[in-house]
């Protein structure tokens, strides 16, 4: 009476319990049921288990040292060929970022009869710009104006808000920083003002270039009267007659004039051209140092100085139009509604 029961590949034999320990069968169970047996256990399986003191067993070759480092290396490579997560697209490239000079000229020009309004700023000069906005659009003559952007971030916000009016002559300057004048970054900064000016000469339109830290008080093309190359004022806060003298006024102790050049309205002529050409030729003779500290002006009376006498440059002295403390002045001691009028053409630094 043996009763086999077979274990994987084991055959494990277990004896019968002898007759007289054997239990009374229930009447109830058939004839075909066994009893259960009590499972058994693992130490009472005939396995051999080898002798005590043998060696033990080996890691498996996957788990080496070797191994964890080589299978690393290879989920770092493939995390670089194939980053992990969705496919991201990059944003779309800005398109003012390829506007160029001569499609912004032609945008800003069809509004002013081929005539364009110049100026050039970088970020911290924000704020000067919006003042000097708001003097040019009361004089209407804001879609004709063109802001020369020296970083990239000043050219996207002006064209978000003002769609076309600002390009960005490359190279960019580093301008993001609000340079102190006779500093050599300032002297960076404006020297490429007749570059700019040059470039739309030669395109064929009409410009006034204007510093964004003036404002107008009433519309200055009136005065521009005759047919001149050049038309600019000086740097001297002495009013003078609208009839005086419109030659080149007489040199200073430095020996050349005092015109600034703040405000140069120039007419697309071989005279206009041959200035500006002059400008940047006496920029690179006279560079930035720490002893000179100089900027664009003293180059640009030097230009003018050396090309006024030539019988195809055609000058025009302009009268300066306002004094800035006559009306700083009035400002102070006016009415309230004189105060609230022109408190918004003064721009303090």
């Amino acid at each position: 009476g043996e009763t086999c029961a077979s274990f994987s590949h084991f055959t494990v034999h277990a004896l019968a319990p002898a007759p007289h320990l054997r239990k009374p069968r229930s009447p109830a169970m058939s004839l075909h049921q066994r009893p259960h047996q009590k499972p058994l256990g693992a130490d009472s399986l005939p396995v051999s288990t080898g002798p005590a003191n043998a060696a033990p067993s080996r890691p498996l070759p996957l788990l080496t040292l070797p191994y964890l480092f080589s299978l690393l290396a290879l989920l770092l490579l493939l995390a670089l060929l194939f980053p992990w997560g969705p496919p991201r697209h990059s944003a779309p490239a800005s398109p003012w970022r390829s506007y160029t000079l001569q499609d912004a000229a032609a945008f800003a020009a069809a509004s002013g009869n081929g005539t364009i309004i110049l100026a050039a700023i970088s970020g911290p000069y924000l704020p000067f710009l919006s003042n000097w906005l708001i003097s040019v659009r009361r004089a209407g003559r804001a879609n004709q104006v063109l802001v020369i952007a020296e970083d990239y971030e000043t050219l996207e916000r002006i064209n978000a808000a003002w769609p076309g009016h600002a390009v960005l002559v490359p190279p960019a300057p580093d301008a993001q920083a609000a340079h102190k004048f006779g500093s050599q970054g300032f002297f960076n900064f404006t020297s490429r003002r007749p570059r700019h000016l040059l470039q739309i000469l030669e395109l064929g339109y009409s410009v006034m270039y204007n510093d964004v830290d003036m404002v107008w008080l009433a519309d200055p093309f009136p005065y521009l009267v005759g047919n001149h190359d050049v038309y600019f004022m000086d740097d001297m806060t002495e009013v003078k007659p609208l009839n005086h003298s419109h030659a080149l006024p007489p040199s200073g102790k430095k020996g050349r004039p005092y015109i600034c050049s703040c405000m140069i309205f120039l007419q697309p002529t071989e005279g206009a051209k041959l200035l500006m050409r002059k400008w940047i030729e006496e920029l690179k003779e006279q560079p930035w140092s720490r002893k000179a500290k100089s900027n664009d002006q003293p180059a640009f009376n030097w230009a003018l100085l050396k090309t006024a006498g030539q019988r195809w440059m055609c000058i025009y002295y302009l009268s300066p139009l306002f004094q800035l403390e006559v009306y700083i002045s009035r400002i102070k001691h006016g009415s309230r509604r004189q105060r609230a009028s022109m408190s918004l053409y003064i721009t303090t630094t």
